[in-house]
């Protein structure tokens, strides 16, 4: 899964990156051109504790790509035409809101204002998206016109949606804003449409802020949560100092500068998760104890596919034990003496925290 951190200049999105990936970069960014990456595990306890179970020898968290996009210039009606590529590829996005004072680092725009800044930055994503809709929407155009009248069903009903869009684009509303079908998404997901995607605002607060974290954030959602949108607020620069601790300096860091008992990295990673509609199952052995993630709704058979594609074509069925019931019972052998596992087929939709062990033959 790959999250794009965005946002204005001197936000402190690279901050941010070092408090999700505790320190361990590459350099900052080199030119106005440069995305800077790091890949991060996504805190989990429950694969944790599922793995000390067993005593895995290893055990395997999921992993989402962070992209780091150079600050955004307001006014330029989107972002840099050469980030554009990159940017698209993305599966959510994170706007990282300066929300925080320093006199030394000056704000683009001379003053902070999240609401603002939110607004801001939404326009220029706006900007981008009606592009593309107005591109695409001269294409249709030209194509039905070289066809006969009978033919021109499927290219007269993307025609009206390309103009809902742009309607709405217009009018400065995202496309996430819209309820569109899963029919309608699956006709658009070609054009990975900036604001179609899901969108994390990440208020990057002061320090002293930071024992307010709830009272801010309950705020900022009043006014920017919405469909496939929401608000979290962290103190980037001082999570990026604790996360360089070890763990047990880090908790006693954390309660003296009133930072959220949860970890920064945690809250963020897990929100992207939740945001992107993905649960997560596991598979559980000593060898390897393995998180893995797929969208709300996904059939055993297609779950499989994810552990590995044989498994998935040579598919029988699935043993499937609620992760609450195994850790209670300790292993798969005294959960299937409990009574606590069950046999499911290929159309079983996968519950999250499922501990799943799938039988096939090919």
């Amino acid at each position: 899964m790959d999250i794009a951190l965005i946002g204005l200049a001197a936000s402190g999105k690279t901050t941010l990156l070092h408090a999700l990936a505790a320190g361990h970069l590459p350099g900052g960014h080199t030119s106005p051109t440069e995305t800077a990456m790091a890949v991060v595990k996504v805190p989990d306890e429950r694969l944790d504790r599922l793995a000390a179970a067993v005593s895995a020898r290893k055990t395997t968290y999921l992993e989402l790509r962070l992209m780091d996009f150079p600050g955004f210039s307001v006014g330029r009606k989107g972002p840099p035409p050469q980030l554009l590529g990159t940017l698209s590829t993305a599966d959510l996005l994170v706007h990282v809101v300066r929300s925080f004072s320093e006199e030394s680092i000056p704000h683009p725009l001379e003053s902070i204002d999240p609401d603002r800044d939110i607004a801001a930055l939404e326009l220029e994503l706006i900007f981008a998206d009606l592009a593309v809709v107005e591109r695409r929407t001269e294409r249709i155009q030209v194509e039905a016109r070289s066809l006969a009248a009978g033919a021109r069903g499927p290219l007269d009903r993307e025609l009206a949606l390309q103009r809902r869009l742009k309607e709405a684009l217009e009018a400065e509303k995202p496309v996430r804003s819209l309820g569109l079908t899963a029919e309608e998404k699956t006709l658009l997901s070609g054009f990975n449409l900036l604001t179609g995607k899901p969108l994390l605002n990440v208020l990057n607060i002061d320090e002293a802020d930071a024992p307010r974290t709830a009272e801010i954030e309950a705020a900022a959602r009043e006014k920017h949560a919405g469909p496939d949108a929401d608000v979290i607020a962290i103190a980037a620069k001082a999570e990026a100092d604790v996360a360089e601790l070890p763990a047990d300096e880090a908790a006693e860091f954390r309660r003296e500068l009133g930072l959220p008992e949860q970890a920064a990295a945690e809250r963020l990673l897990q929100e992207t998760v939740s945001l992107l509609g993905l649960i997560t199952f596991y598979t559980v052995g000593p060898q390897d104890t393995h998180a893995w993630s797929v969208s709300a709704g996904t059939p055993a058979v297609k779950a499989a596919g994810r552990i590995h594609s044989d498994i998935e074509r040579g598919f029988i069925r699935a043993e499937v034990i609620d992760s609450a019931d195994f850790l209670e019972a300790g292993s798969h052998a005294e959960a299937k003496r409990r009574g606590n596992q069950r046999l499911e087929g290929k159309t079983y939709e996968v519950r999250e925290g499922d501990v799943i062990n799938v039988l096939f033959n090919v």
